[in-house]
This record gives structure tokens, C-alpha cells and sequence, in this order.
């Protein structure tokens, strides 16, 4: 497969996966900023990847953990910049979760470093 102009492997072989896996998060251990766990790494993709409107109980479902769990990730992100919050105004139960720009580029330098290390996987 052709993305741009480097020739990537169709399909990965799991010891590739494995090792794109380890060399992306060891490129995310050396960098600057944000150290996310996978539960904050999986928040953040779903609110980036997925279209909103998002909340806390939504990502609670779909994560399959409770909202204080929810919460508390989101209380770190939310420190880091990468998220934010607010009542929704027709329902003031419902928290929403809303992207930012910091949380934007975060997300814009994991797809980049995710594509530059599969680039250079073995084919």
C-alpha cells in the first residue's frame, strides 16, 4: 500500500504490530508533556476520532468503567489541556467533553509518530 509517497506494508504481522506499538510508546515516554495511561489514551482518541457530542456517562458506557473512573482521567486531562468540560445546557445532568486545541495537536503528533515509525517497519 501507497500512503503519500513511502510504501507501507497491506497488512501487519503481529510481531510488527507489537513493535510499532513499543516504538510508538517509547517515542510518547521521551517526549515532553502529556504522559497519558491507556484509559486516558482511549478518552482521548474516542472524543478526537469519534463524533460528539460526547459525556461522561456516554464514555463510561462505552468504556465499560463507572463515571468517577471517568472523571478522575478527565481531571488529569483536563489539567493537561487536552479536554474540557461543561454542563450541557438542556440537561444539566449531563456533562459534555469537549475537545481543544492543545488536545488537537496532542492527538495530530500521536498520528504522526504512529505513521513515521510504521514507515519504517520491515515490509
Amino acid at each position: 500500500m501507497i500512503l503519500g509517497a513511502v510504501a507501507m506494508p497491506a497488512e501487519l504481522r503481529p510481531s510488527q504490530a507489537l513493535r510499532l506499538w513499543h516504538d510508538v510508546i517509547m517515542d510518547l515516554v521521551h517526549e515532553p508533556g502529556a504522559d497519558l495511561s491507556p484509559r486516558q489514551q482511549a478518552i482521548l482518541l474516542t472524543v478526537y476520532l469519534e463524533p460528539p457530542p460526547h459525556t461522561v456517562r456516554g464514555l463510561a458506557e462505552k468504556l465499560g468503567v463507572t463515571k468517577p473512573v471517568i472523571t478522575r482521567a478527565l481531571d488529569t486531562m483536563g489539567r493537561m489541556g487536552l479536554l474540557t468540560r461543561r454542563h450541557d445546557p438542556n440537561d444539566r445532568r449531563n456533562v459534555m467533553v469537549q475537545r481543544t486545541l492543545a488536545g488537537s495537536i496532542a492527538v495530530e503528533r500521536l498520528g504522526d509518530a504512529i505513521v513515521r515509525r510504521h514507515s519504517g517497519l520491515p515490509l
